[in-house]
């Protein structure tokens, strides 16, 4: 990565903006994701899913509180975000809250460690730290900046979302795989529409990551997200994998993953790909029984092989 802006910046067109506003907002969002919202503080984000009452996931969002009074924001994958806004608000009923999806513009900034962030004609607030932990949230007077998870301790990571009603149309935008490829290295799930209904929680280690609280009480899908915990029944977890290039990256959330050793049927799916540096960086759903021993394969028993990565977590049963 180079000094120059245009290697900092891209515009982050797969993820939109949801607005939840009115007095009951957090208290509505509460009772209706994984992790405690009512408690969100001003200053960090919080990552949360939302599931069906089978508790299997319908999204993953990043949550914070809007500068103005009773309004929280929520970044969602631009292709289930429409389609979560209808859901939610069918559950609104008497609540004083209103849900909207914005046009909102985000961008991802990543900053090699030490280098400030560029100016950004105002948007970038004063008091930027060089490396802030993860969802911590900033606000300038157009914009707001949260910290993104990064496997590369080197480099800071933050969405920009603008969120004034005339947003600049920044210099210099990049190719987003990159960005994407990065989620994927730090195990940062995103819930796509290929994936909706497929997976609870625990299987995209939504727990190991601070992505659910279980004392937080009801939300769709609890009591199954609960109870998985603390019978310790969780037995698939998901993975970071490498493999050569092959179909579209954008194509392969949900695709079949497979055994070599066991081809007669799939061993896990697909949660996320990205292609960059010439390879394609997945995100996959398996057995823990398999992750140290099996001979992963895309799509096709065999497929393309693929070669499993640390993640900065470790992966607990």
């Amino acid at each position: 990565m180079t000094d120059s802006i245009e290697s900092l910046i891209t515009r982050l067109n797969d993820l939109s903006v949801i607005e939840i506003t009115g007095a009951d907002a957090a208290s509505f969002l509460h009772g209706q994701l994984t992790h405690d919202i009512t408690g969100l503080k001003p200053e960090s984000a919080r990552l949360a899913g939302y599931c069906t009452a089978k508790g299997r996931l319908l999204g993953s969002l990043v949550v914070w509180r809007g500068v103005a009074a009773d309004t929280l924001y929520a970044l969602a994958k631009t292709d289930i975000a429409p389609a979560l806004v209808k859901r939610l608000s069918m559950f609104v009923l008497r609540a004083k809250v209103r849900l909207s999806l914005t046009d909102m513009p985000v961008y991802g900034v990543a900053l090699p460690q030490g280098q400030a962030a560029p100016a950004l004609d105002g948007l970038a607030p004063s008091d930027l730290p060089a490396t802030a932990p993860a969802y911590t949230t900033l606000h300038s007077s157009a914009a707001a900046w949260i910290a993104a998870p990064s496997a590369d301790p080197q480099i800071s990571r933050w969405w920009l979302v603008q969120t004034s009603e005339s947003p600049q149309a920044l210099p210099a935008e990049a190719d987003g795989s990159f960005w994407q490829a990065a989620d994927i290295a730090a195990g940062l799930p995103w819930v796509v529409a290929a994936t909706q209904d497929t997976f609870i929680p625990q299987t995209l280690n939504l727990d190991l990551i601070d992505g659910v609280s279980f004392t937080k009480g009801c939300y769709p899908g609890q009591e199954v997200v609960a109870r998985s915990h603390y019978r310790g029944t969780v037995k698939r977890r998901m993975a970071y994998g490498l493999a050569a290039p092959a179909e579209p990256a954008a194509q392969l959330a949900g695709v079949d993953i497979y055994n070599a050793a066991k081809p007669d049927s799939p061993c896990g799916r697909v949660v996320n790909a990205a292609a960059a540096g010439g390879s394609i960086h997945l995100l996959l759903e398996i057995q823990l029984a398999d992750l140290d021993a099996a001979d992963f394969r895309l799509a096709t028993a065999d497929g393309a092989k693929i070669a499993i990565q640390a993640l900065p977590y470790a992966i607990a049963a």
